[in-house]
């Protein structure tokens, strides 16, 4: 019987289609290229099983690969060569970590026998990424391939997903090996799914029927855990306003009647206040970010406290908890659902109202309705919501048209977030974006920029350009690094310290790279040029001159308690 002999290259090939991996977002290299010839093959004709999209630059692969992951719940993967190509990655591998996106990024590496010498393009991977990654490894023979892969797409899909990094040596790439695949489906001392504890669901449903002012935090981790709908039974059941934290925005649809608004910093007014009223508060697949909390010392204090949670070391992290359920919420919800008893918090409820009036007039309605002077954030987003599909996906860069756009779109579908939200990646919007066409096709895709995150990877264009990515690209065009400007007006003496920006012509740049493009500095003009927007097959870039001290409200001033949250400046 002929043995099936085959490369270490073509065994990543191999693993990868076990895996179900049908994108890739890359970039070769030196180090990567028995990889990329293996790929070939792969890529076209009969035995084609993958897409690959070159990007322009690596950190573009991983952000691409996150958006991917975001929008498709699949893992995203990049690969890159060895040297500046993957320390190209680190960024994204960092805010993958940081926002819990499955991803596998394998990067090129020189041959063992070269490991140490200092050659050409050689770099630690392993000690570089292993505190930004769920795990990172050295695949040092082609024996380990198969093996290394599906070890690799197990630990970033299962439990709280997160990156994988294999580094792959060259030799390891072109050593020939009897083709033997590989499942892993476990690993001792990783337990993704921890075993519900029935007690602690009795204890949370006690404290939550016996509570008058119950209030729910929801995070991403819903999202991550699919579990929408037993979101909604739980919410329904008790009668439990919610206030969801900026990934965690499509975990509820915005219309849902549940729905109080966005926590954090820049969140809704109503729900932040409200955080220091409830008596039982229940936080949902969410980490009790700085952003969300404000001061620790005083957040939440009058409060019986209940975590959700699939990772244990999030547990007394920041808040104490009275209550922790360390489960998938997919099965932990429901559980105590069925505990609960039906409920009505009416008067609860309306208490919200007043505060939510308040900043209706004071905040929103002159955010995206105002009477005279330049076009507004605000304004420049509800316009684009308000005309784009119910299932449209949300991705943002990040500053201030982060904020305003995450404040204003409309979420009516699950997964329609994408966003940096622990790292705060500037760049990151642009080929995220673009990951997100490949990994929802039939959803429409707005990126909202500012001008300087736009600049940031703008290089992406090129990836946009040759993959006819149908990205709707927003660019909120204010000349100023907005959301420092905003910080250094209130908090350093209005000392603009080198965030104003010169700015390039945008409309020339469109058309070096064949997009289509508008420019709107004028109100009258913006619904007609987003309703071009959307009726124009493929990317497209609508430049909006926004008010150039446009300031992003209500907004918790740092380290302040969450109840002290201003509407004005």
């Amino acid at each position: 019987m002929l043995k099936d002999r085959i490369t270490g290259a073509k065994a990543l090939m191999r693993a990868l289609q076990a895996e179900g991996v049908k994108t890739i977002f890359g970039y070769p290299g030196g180090a990567i290229m028995p990889v990329y010839d293996a790929l070939y093959d792969y890529t076209r004709g009969e035995k084609k099983c993958f897409d690959h999209i070159l990007v322009r630059h690596e950190q573009g692969a991983t952000h691409a690969a996150e958006g991917y992951a975001r929008v498709s719940g699949e893992v995203g993967v990049a690969l890159v060569t060895s040297g500046p190509g993957v320390t190209n990655t680190l960024t994204g591998i960092a805010d993958a970590m940081m926002d819990s996106t499955p991803l596998v990024v394998i990067a090129g590496q020189v041959a063992i026998g070269a490991l140490g010498t200092d050659a050409f393009q050689e770099v630690d991977l392993v000690g570089v990424s292993q505190p930004i990654s769920k795990w990172s490894y050295q695949i040092r023979h082609a024996e380990d391939v198969a093996w290394a892969v599906s070890r690799a797409f197990y630990i970033a899909r299962t439990g709280r997903p997160g990156p994988v990094v294999l580094d792959f040596p060259r030799n390891a790439q072109v050593e020939e090996i009897d083709w033997e695949p590989k499942k892993v489906d476990f690993v001792r001392s990783y337990v993704p799914y921890p075993k519900l504890d029935e007690e602690a669901v009795r204890q949370a449903a006690e404290l939550i029927n016996g509570a008058k002012r119950p209030l729910a935090l929801v995070g991403q981790g819903v999202e991550l855990g699919n579990a929408q709908a037993e979101l909604r039974a739980f919410l329904e059941k008790a009668d439990i306003p919610a206030g969801r934290t900026m990934l965690g925005l499509s975990a509820l649809p915005s219309n849902h009647p549940l729905n109080v608004g966005m926590l954090g910093m820049h969140g809704n007014y109503a729900v932040n206040l409200k955080e220091q009223e409830c008596d039982v508060l229940i936080a949902i697949g969410m980490r009790f970010s700085d952003r969300v909390t404000g001061n620790l010392k005083t957040y939440a204090k009058q409060a019986k406290v209940i975590h959700l949670d699939i990772d244990r070391s999030e547990i007394d992290k920041n808040v104490k908890t009275d209550v922790a359920v360390v489960a998938d919420c997919k099965e932990s919800l429901p559980a105590i659902t069925a505990l609960l008893q039906e409920n009505n918090h009416r008067e609860w409820r309306d208490s919200f109202k007043p505060l939510d009036e308040k900043e209706r007039q004071k905040v929103i309605e002159p955010a995206i309705h105002p009477q005279a002077g330049p076009l507004l954030m605000g304004e420049v987003v509800n316009a684009v919501a308000e005309q784009a599909p119910d299932d449209a996906v949300l991705v943002t860069d990040v500053g201030q048209n982060q904020l305003f756009a995450t404040r204003y779109f409309k979420y009516h579908h699950q997964r329609s977030i994408c966003t940096s939200g622990g790292l705060g990646t500037m760049g990151y919007g642009m080929p995220a974006a673009i990951g997100a066409t490949f990994g929802a096709p039939g959803r429409t895709v707005c990126c909202f920029m500012g001008d300087g995150g736009f600049q940031m990877c703008i290089e992406e264009l090129g990836t946009i350009m040759e993959q006819k990515a149908p990205v709707k690209m927003i660019l909120m065009n204010n000349h100023y690094l907005g959301n420092v400007r905003q910080w250094q007006d209130m908090f350093w003496m209005r000392r603009k310290s080198f965030t104003k920006m010169l700015n390039p012509c945008y409309e020339l740049i469109a058309q070096g790279y064949g997009i289509a493009y508008q420019a709107v500095t004028d109100r009258k003009d913006l619904a007609q040029a987003i309703q071009k927007m959307f009726a124009t097959d493929g990317p497209f870039i609508l430049e909006c001159a926004i008010k150039e001290e446009d300031n992003v409200l209500p907004m918790t001033p740092p380290g302040m308690n969450v109840n002290e949250m201003m509407l004005e400046i």
